[in-house]
């Protein structure tokens, strides 16, 4: 099996470099204000909005320190009743990753492609959420987890395509992708009510407030909370702040623990 680290360095690398030719060749096409609502303002050049841009770097760490902590426990024979394994967790790692140069593609260029890769990037990531946790609830195995996944990320697909915009977060992709992040916190806190396994709760808890923090300054600077010629803006916030939700729902996963069964008798 490839390590984990291995694996995500090559995604990153091989993501990013696609990014760099992606906005220097304008393959992503023209600027039509895509992400423009994010107060920051555009700059002429090669990089739109390089706040907002760069602050996806994040990701990109984020996903390399999953990777890093997956790998360490690939060597560690004291985690082999870990439920996450080693394959799940890289595929993990390798999705929080591609958020970065997803969102940096809207960010960079304002471009509809770029939008799309935005959206699909946090599809990626809030299905992987919603079908690990459907998943574990439901006590299936891997081809169920793939399926759920596949389903999820179509159904954001399917409901971003909803002209009209929708109330707080605007646009109806932002609407499924919160709605699928809603609906793995309660899974999750129902698998931790449960108590068939052991898991250290205070990661998840990391997690949700991180997120709830980024949402907040989210909906500041979508409010007008910000100043568009500096490069403190409240959506690269956002960015980092995810970035971090992203590691700590990995480090609630990877503290996921299958009880130890007394012998017959005993």
């Amino acid at each position: 099996m490839p390590r984990p680290l291995t694996t995500t360095v090559a995604v990153a690398a091989g993501s990013t470099a696609l990014l760099v030719l992606a906005v220097a060749e304008g393959w992503l096409g023209p600027d039509v204000g895509r992400g423009a609502n994010f107060c920051e303002m555009a700059y002429d050049g090669a990089v739109a909005q390089p706040a907002n841009t760069l602050s996806n770097l994040g990701f990109v760490v984020a996903g390399l320190l999953v990777a890093r902590h997956a790998q360490q426990r690939q060597e560690d024979p004291a985690h082999a009743r870990d439920v996450m394994s080693t394959a799940v967790a890289t595929f993990f790692a390798c999705v929080v990753v591609l958020l970065g140069p997803g969102s940096a593609a809207m960010h960079a260029t304002q471009s509809a492609w770029g939008g799309h890769l935005d959206m699909l990037s946090m599809y990626l990531v809030a299905g992987f959420a919603a079908a690990w946790a459907w998943v574990r609830w439901t006590r299936r195995g891997t081809a169920w987890f793939v399926t759920a996944y596949i389903v999820c990320v179509a159904a954001c697909e399917l409901v971003g395509l909803w002209p009209d915009p929708v109330p707080v977060v605007h646009y109806s992709g932002n609407l499924a992708f919160a709605v699928l992040l809603a609906g793995a916190v309660v899974l999750e806190t129902a698998l931790w009510r449960r108590g068939e396994t052991s898991r250290v709760f205070r990661h998840g808890v990391v997690a949700l407030a991180s997120m709830l923090v980024a949402f907040t300054i989210w909906l500041l600077s979508n409010a007008g909370w910000c100043d568009p010629d500096s490069l403190l803006q409240g959506h690269a916030a956002w960015h980092l702040l995810c970035a971090v939700a992203a590691y700590w729902l990995y480090r609630l996963y990877a503290s996921e623990r299958r009880a130890v069964r007394s012998p017959a008798g005993v």
